[in-house]
C-alpha cells in the first residue's frame, strides 16, 4: 500500500509563495511543479501533518486536474524559487538559497502555467491530531531529510507506530500494493461522489427502502453504495447496493466485507467490540439476486480487504 506524508499548513505551506486551496478532511491541491505530483494515485493513503504533529489519515477517492496559472516567487538578487517568508523579522523574505542569503520585502512574481491537482479524500478521514509527532512523522518517511510537500511513508512502520501509541490503524486497508489497473490507480472501493441522485433512485426502484446489510430501513438513511471504485471508472456500471450509511461508510473502509462466493458479511475485528455491528458478522447479505458483474466488484473488495 502507498502511502504519502502531505503537509498542511495555510498559506506558508510553498516556501516560493503558492497559496493553495486545501481543506483539512476534505481534499487537498498540489500542481506540477510539485515533487511526486504525477506519483501520487486514487487509491494511495494520505497522511496529513502540519510539520510539527499528524492530523489525520484517509484514502485519496478522487483526483482531478485542470490547467491553471500561479505566480512563482523569486529571489531578486538570485532568482532561486527557495524564499522563506518570516512572521515577525524583516525584510519579509530571506532566500533559503545559502550562497544567496539574500533579505527582501517583495519577491520577483513570474506567471506560470501549470496543471493543478485537488484529491478528494473526505470519505475515509479520521482525525488523529496528536497522535504522532513531526519528529517521528519524518522518521517514517522513506527519505527522512526529504523537504517535499509529498513524502512516501514506509506504511507498515506508521501502523507500528500507531500501534505502539495504542492507537489502531483507522483504515480497514490491507498492505496489498498490486495495482492492476492501467494508469497506476489503485482498486480502492470508496463512497460514492455527492449529487448522484439518480443512481441511488435507480436502487431505491430495485431493492425499495431495504439495505441490504441490515435490512428494511427509511429511506432518509439509505445511501447508494458503489461496490468499485467511481472515481476511477467514473460511472454507475450497476455495481451498487442500498446501504444504511454507517454500514455504507464502514464498507468502504473495508471495516465490512461480503466474502463473494457465500454472500456472508465479515466484519473485521476493529468494530467487532460494537454490539450492533458484531450481530452482522456471519450474516447474509440480504439481496434475493446478486448479478454477476456485483459478485465481480464484491470479489474485488473482499481482495483489497480481505485476501491478505
Amino acid at each position: 500500500m502507498t502511502a504519502w506524508l502531505a503537509l498542511v499548513t495555510g498559506e506558508d505551506r510553498s516556501r516560493s509563495g503558492e497559496l493553495y486551496d486545501d481543506v483539512l478532511g476534505v481534499h487537498y491541491s498540489w500542481d506540477d511543479t510539485v515533487p511526486n505530483h504525477g506519483t501520487v494515485a486514487v487509491g494511495d493513503i494520505i497522511v496529513m501533518w502540519n510539520g510539527e504533529t499528524l492530523l489525520g489519515i484517509s484514502v485519496l477517492e478522487a483526483i482531478d486536474s485542470k490547467m491553471g496559472v500561479k505566480d512563482v516567487h523569486r529571489c531578486p538578487h538570485c532568482n532561486d524559487t527557495e524564499i522563506n517568508p518570516r512572521k515577525t523579522k524583516t525584510p519579509v523574505y530571506r532566500c533559503a538559497n545559502k550562497e544567496c542569503n539574500f533579505e527582501f520585502d517583495e519577491p520577483v512574481k513570474e506567471p506560470k502555467n501549470v496543471r493543478q491537482y485537488r484529491g478528494t479524500y473526505e470519505a475515509g478521514w479520521v482525525s488523529m491530531e496528536g497522535a504522532l509527532s513531526g519528529t517521528e512523522l519524518r522518521q517514517l518517511c522513506v527519505h527522512p531529510k526529504a523537504q517535499n510537500s509529498f513524502r512516501r511513508l514506509k506504511w507498515d512502520a506508521v501502523r507500528a507506530a500507531l500501534a505502539h501509541q495504542g492507537k489502531a490503524t483507522p483504515l480497514g486497508v490491507v498492505d496489498n500494493t498490486e495495482k492492476s489497473i492501467a494508469g497506476g490507480h489503485g482498486t480502492a472501493t470508496v463512497r460514492v461522489r455527492k449529487g448522484q441522485a439518480s443512481f441511488r433512485k435507480q436502487l431505491l426502484d430495485a431493492y425499495g427502502e431495504h439495505c441490504a446489510f441490515s435490512g428494511p430501513m427509511p429511506a432518509a438513511v439509505l445511501e447508494a453504495a458503489h461496490l468499485y471504485s467511481y472515481a476511477e471508472l467514473g460511472d454507475h456500471n450497476g455495481g451498487g447496493f442500498l446501504l444504511r450509511r454507517d454500514l455504507h461508510r464502514l464498507f468502504d473502509l473495508g471495516l465490512i466485507a461480503v466474502h463473494p462466493q457465500t454472500l456472508i458479511l465479515d466484519v473485521a475485528g476493529e468494530i467487532a467490540m460494537y454490539p450492533l455491528y458484531k450481530a452482522l458478522h456471519g450474516q447474509p447479505l440480504l439481496v434475493a439476486k446478486v448479478a454477476p458483474k456485483q459478485r465481480k466488484w464484491l470479489t474485488a473488495h473482499w481482495q483489497m480487504h480481505r485476501q491478505a
